[in-house]
């Protein structure tokens, strides 16, 4: 079974649902779509997916058609009992869990001791901060992908000298790498987005440093893009001791948006 722009109309008018624009949904209508995001995500026979922002099930139905086993995360308490509906005979079965992707816990979900992947339709204003916080919150998870506005997948998988390069790129370079695989017209979700869209994949690697470590980095990184068009040795200078630039071998001179994560590592260190 596949959804359609048919017939995710015929379920939202069945329902007397209106797509919620306070919560960015906008729902994937074509199935030729959801099966190549699905296909990215790398699940196989038997993965556990977890999968937030299933929607109406377009991509849920996607990664069972692969042999998935998904653990769907929906927000919108008006949409699970439909999505519960169109994945009721999915194959393998299909887990469906109301809640906030922001506050679940996910060690209730994702558990250790096999492989995990996430497949991810994110909203706009809050989807760097779900990838992020699954990144962080729940290591069992190995990779996938993660589909988003085209602006923000720039961001999470740019590199240092890339005009989209910021704060995600380096955070999320922490836990993964990931690359923007391929771009998604706004003609294939209802209601159609003003903006493109593209979807990010990503594999997890050991970090670079422990707990203390992390966050140390992520307060330099944060203290250096606030303000970017600064100099290093003038936006860092209320977090770093004097000298501690030239003792990990970066420029005073340089800006943020120039420095790699190993840059970033080498500065907390010192």
């Amino acid at each position: 079974m596949t959804l359609g722009a048919g017939r995710i109309r015929a379920l939202l008018d069945d329902h007397g649902i209106t797509p919620s624009r306070a919560l960015g949904q906008n729902f994937l209508i074509d199935p030729n779509t959801s099966r190549r995001i699905a296909a990215a995500s790398g699940a196989v026979v038997g993965d556990a997916v977890l999968e937030i922002g299933p929607g109406l099930g377009s991509l849920t139905l996607a990664l069972a058609e692969l042999g998935a086993e998904v653990t769907a995360v929906e927000l919108d308490r008006h949409l699970v009992p439909v999505l519960r509906e169109v994945v009721a005979d999915a194959d393998p079965p299909v887990r469906v869990v109301e809640a906030d992707a922001l506050e679940v816990d996910l060690d209730d979900l994702v558990s250790p001791g096999r492989r995990w992947r996430l497949a991810a339709n994110l909203p706009y204003n809050v989807g760097t901060t779900i990838f992020l916080r699954v990144l962080q919150e729940a290591p069992a998870i190995a990779g996938g992908v993660v589909l988003v506005q085209r602006e923000v997948a720039e961001r999470i998988a740019a590199r240092a000298g890339d005009d989209a390069y910021g704060i995600p790129s380096v955070k999320a370079a922490w836990w993964v790498h990931a690359r923007v695989a391929g771009r998604v017209p706004a003609s294939v979700f209802h209601p159609r987005p003003r903006v493109d869209s593209s979807f990010v994949t990503f594999e997890r690697h050991d970090p670079p440093g422990d707990e203390q470590l992390r966050q140390r980095v992520f307060a330099l990184v944060d203290a250096g893009f606030g303000q970017r068009r600064k100099m290093l040795r003038r936006s860092l200078v209320d977090h770093i001791e004097p000298g501690a630039l030239e003792q990990a071998g970066i420029d005073p001179t340089r800006r943020a948006e120039e420095l790699a994560l190993d840059d970033w590592v080498r500065l907390a260190g010192a």
